[in-house]
């Protein structure tokens, strides 16, 4: 497993969660509709690596770097 913010671009993955001890942003990507079980895959990355551009459930969203670093993938 690794974290959203590591994953290369165009590669899709399955969310298995989220980081332990970060409430702040679980609640945040929850409520956006990132779950677990969901299909995720990062479209593009801006220049300096902040923000991601991710596709999941038929749309895309703008992520930053440290939000993305919360969600647990596998690829």
């Amino acid at each position: 497993m690794t974290t959203l913010d590591k994953l290369p671009m165009k590669q899709k993955a399955l969310i298995k969660g989220f980081v332990p001890d970060n409430e702040q942003f679980r609640r945040k990507l929850l409520s956006m509709g990132i779950t677990p079980g969901c299909e995720i895959e990062v479209i593009r990355v801006a220049p300096l690596g902040d923000p991601l551009q991710v596709k999941l459930r038929g749309f895309q969203l703008c992520l930053r770097q440290k939000e993305a670093s919360t969600i647990l993938v596998e690829k």
